[in-house]
């Protein structure tokens, strides 16, 4: 299904490259970048992109970690970049286009780099498995546990991330209601409703609200104007649902999981280095990312201190007092290969800028449709296609907008993943964690409960934010 959904997009994309060969000179990073949109090269770069993509949709079936396609792929479009420009006379814009997409992807990687870090020492301090512990021993009835993993998914994910947050509360459902799979498979559609909509009102929910606040768009303070669109993104298909909850109380279990030394002050200091990364940017007008990295180092000297004087003998990595815990393991545990493949899709995205692709999209949709339909497009597209390469393209586009209409598009490309199992990096994994119960199928059937939040959303920010518009 979104293999062929993919090509139809291609499709769609190859025939507008047709439609509208010569656009005007747009500018990405501060230079300007020429049309060359209907030319032999930009036409191979545009199919290179999406036979890498294609790869990447096929990642469960062919085995290969979907950072290798898109990484090849983007040496091989600058390679064209550079050959089309030098063939205009215009190859010194190459390196101040490239430099900017790679200042880009630096601060996106450091700065997750530096949250993966804190989300991994979390869970190796024990702090994930206490909550979920906690949560199974309580005993509540199958109608609470709904709610309950939702409203967490909701709350945490603005903190975490949406993927980790979706697998925690999944977690739980499967613990306690495992021999219930239509409960598990309704749950799950909940969980990833909850994590992507509490993920869109915040700039450290999700990928998309991180490059949206980080390149200067949305301003922190401002990305709560979205909290209640979200509230009913998520709100809505949970109410339809609950209707539907099989009735009964699962057997608690008594399972009790202890926080290892020093979880709650790496809490603590994650929360800090959070307020960090927005006072450098807000009050002193630095990147987030030296904030976040900041507060790595000071993570990193928490860890010497832990590694040398903590003499807790559950923390079993080896016989010795000294070396129980090591901080460069939590920074090993990073998913490199999903940093990898952002570093292949902003270059081969920014790759398809400079030939003028973005431009092209960007007069199609924000000037031919108008900037709502258009913002509400994307995220229907975002269901298809990773959120990631729609939303950096969005932000290189630059398309001229209010405020509210780039709170619109973080918020639809945030929440609109949701509409398939597919659509989000939360759903792909929670089909991999409840395999075989909840499915692509499963999610399908309250797709169009989903959908109505999506719309009840889009006119909430619409009505409530009217003056940003």
């Amino acid at each position: 299904m979104k293999n062929l959904s993919y090509v139809w997009s291609a499709c769609l994309i190859g025939l507008a490259v047709f439609l509208f060969p010569v656009i005007s000179l747009a500018s990405e990073g501060g230079a300007e970048v020429a049309h060359l949109t209907g030319t032999g090269l930009g036409l191979t770069a545009l199919i290179l992109f999406v036979f890498a993509y294609a790869l990447v949709i096929g990642e469960e079936q062919i085995h290969m970690r979907k950072s290798k396609p898109v990484i090849v792929a983007a040496g091989i479009i600058w390679v064209l970049v550079a050959i089309a420009y030098m063939g205009i006379g215009q190859i010194d814009k190459v390196e101040e286009i490239l430099d900017h997409n790679l200042l880009e992807y630096g601060k996106l990687m450091l700065f997750l780099l530096a949250a993966m870090t804190f989300i991994n020492t979390l869970d190796e301090r024990n702090m994930f498995a206490a909550l979920r512990s906690w949560l199974v021993s309580r005993g509540f009835s199958l109608y609470w546990i709904f709610w309950i993993t939702g409203v967490l998914a909701f709350f945490i994910s603005p903190i975490a991330d949406n993927l980790t947050t979706a697998l925690l509360m999944a977690a739980v459902l499967v613990a306690v209601a495992a021999d219930r799979p239509k409960f598990v498979a309704m749950g799950c559609i909940n969980i990833v409703v909850a994590a992507n909509a509490g993920g869109a009102w915040s700039p450290f929910g999700d990928i998309t609200t991180l490059m949206v606040w980080q390149a200067g768009l949305i301003k922190f303070s401002d990305f709560f104007a979205l909290f209640i669109p979200s509230v009913l993104n998520w709100f809505v298909p949970a109410l339809i649902m609950s209707f539907f909850i099989e009735k009964g109380k699962p057997a608690a279990i008594n399972a009790v999981v202890v926080v290892k030394k020093g979880g709650f002050v790496v809490l603590g200091l994650f929360v800090a280095t959070i307020a960090m990364a927005v006072v450098f940017h807000n009050s002193l007008h630095l990147p987030p990312v030296l904030g976040m990295m900041t507060g790595l180092g000071v993570l990193k000297v928490y860890g010497w201190y832990l590694k040398m004087f903590d003499n807790d003998p559950s923390n079993d990595n080896t016989d010795s007092s000294v070396g129980r815990f090591d901080i460069f393991n939590q920074l090993q545990r990073a998913e490199w290969d999903t940093l990898m493949f952002f570093y292949g899709v902003i270059l081969c995205v920014g790759g398809l800028g400079a030939f003028g692709y973005l431009a092209m999209v960007s007069e199609v949709l924000y000037t031919g449709m108008g900037a709502t339909w258009a913002n509400v497009m994307v995220g229907i597209l975002s269901a298809i296609v990773d959120n990631i390469p729609v939303m950096f393209a969005v932000i290189t586009m630059h398309p001229e907008m209010s405020q509210g209409q780039w709170l619109l598009v973080t918020l639809t490309a945030g929440v609109g993943g949701s509409l398939l199992s597919i659509g989000s990096a939360a759903g792909v994994a929670l089909m991999g964690q409840a395999r075989g119960i909840y499915t692509f199928g499963s999610h399908l059937k309250w797709t169009w409960a989903v959908a109505l939040g999506y719309i009840v959303s889009i006119w909430a920010h619409l009505w409530i934010n009217a003056l940003l518009m």
